[in-house]
């Protein structure tokens, strides 16, 4: 790799303000991320300044691409009909083609663009407030970005546990759950990851071996215990896919209306842990897809490493 300058495209999963297709300013972290003299700062440039650093080789960064819009690139590759990129895994986020006519900030109305929402700042300005509970508002209260990102930390991985542990702890409180003892293992934050949920709400296990996920965060749990923890599970679990999948009805529907359609087909190209290792979250979401944008049929494409892949293929095109 010495002496050659090898085209690269960089995937960034953060809100950045973008003015071409090789610079994005960081507007801020989320997912709980924190590293100073980035915010306000061009991510592409101080990842070229990191390299030159090295003096080990050298890279040309062409594009710097939000990992929703790879995500849709990929699948768009594999379906001409994909035109909305979705991330549920530690954060979540979508991206879909718009009408230039609607794209203020871009002069020219003919031909699409795509927007990369960042809707995991959806709330932020208050209009979740009406189905946010005091579990929701303890999470973000103690959160890296506390008022920020509010539909994310209803929706992601990154939260989920989070949520489901302070409901757990309000049980106890009332005498509802462990005989009304909360152990120190319950008391720490992060403690309930989002993989115990998926495992919790695994078709196939047993009462069982819930009990042993619940022994192993120090708690002594009778069978009652192991059914009312499950079913918090469920719910939390099932809220967030209905969030995740109102977002993605929203979305479709606004594509078939500015399209001036009676009906629309549409590929959404998916990525990210949560959506392809819950064991329900994804059949949940399409339900409620299909349920809310009755006049559109959605078809779901996961994609395999989507944001990396997009991502050269975005830098491809450019080079060529």
């Amino acid at each position: 790799m010495k002496g050659v300058s090898l085209p690269l495209g960089f995937t960034f999963s953060f809100p950045c303000q973008q003015t071409n297709l090789d610079e994005g300013i960081l507007l801020k972290w989320t997912k709980g991320f924190k590293a100073t003299g980035c915010e306000g700062e061009d991510v592409v440039n101080l990842l070229k300044e990191a390299i030159h650093r090295r003096e080990e080789f050298d890279l040309d960064v062409v594009a710097v691409v939000n990992d929703t819009v790879g995500t849709m690139m990929t699948c768009g590759y594999e379906d001409p009909y994909c035109e909305v990129g979705l991330i549920v895994g530690t954060g979540s986020n979508a991206c879909y083609m718009e009408e230039m006519r609607n794209v203020e900030l871009v002069e020219g109305e003919e031909g699409r663009m795509c927007v990369n929402m960042e809707w995991g700042a959806f709330g932020d300005s208050g209009c979740l407030d009406d189905i946010r509970t005091e579990f929701d508002l303890a999470v973000d209260e103690l959160s890296l970005n506390p008022g920020k990102q509010r539909f994310e930390k209803m929706i992601s991985g990154m939260y989920l546990g989070e949520i489901v542990r302070n409901i757990l702890m309000d049980f106890t409180k009332r005498g509802l759950l462990f005989r009304g003892r909360i152990s120190e293992r319950l008391k720490t934050r992060g403690i309930f990851e989002t993989k115990f949920l998926s495992q919790i709400e695994s078709d196939c296990l047993a009462l069982l071996q819930v009990r042993s996920i619940l022994q192993h965060l120090g708690l002594e749990t009778t069978c009652d215990d192991s059914i009312i923890v499950k079913e918090v599970c469920t719910v939390v679990a099932r809220r967030a896919a209905q969030l995740c999948g109102a977002g993605m009805a929203a979305v479709v529907d606004k594509i078939r209306e500015n399209r001036g359609l009676d009906f629309l087909k549409v590929t959404v190209g998916v990525d990210g842990t949560l959506y392809k290792l819950h064991p329900h979250f994804s059949t949940v979401m399409h339900e409620t897809v299909k349920q809310l944008s009755p006049k559109c049929e959605v078809t779901f494409l996961q994609s395999e490493d989507g944001s990396g892949k997009g991502a050269a293929l975005i830098t491809a095109v450019a080079c060529r």
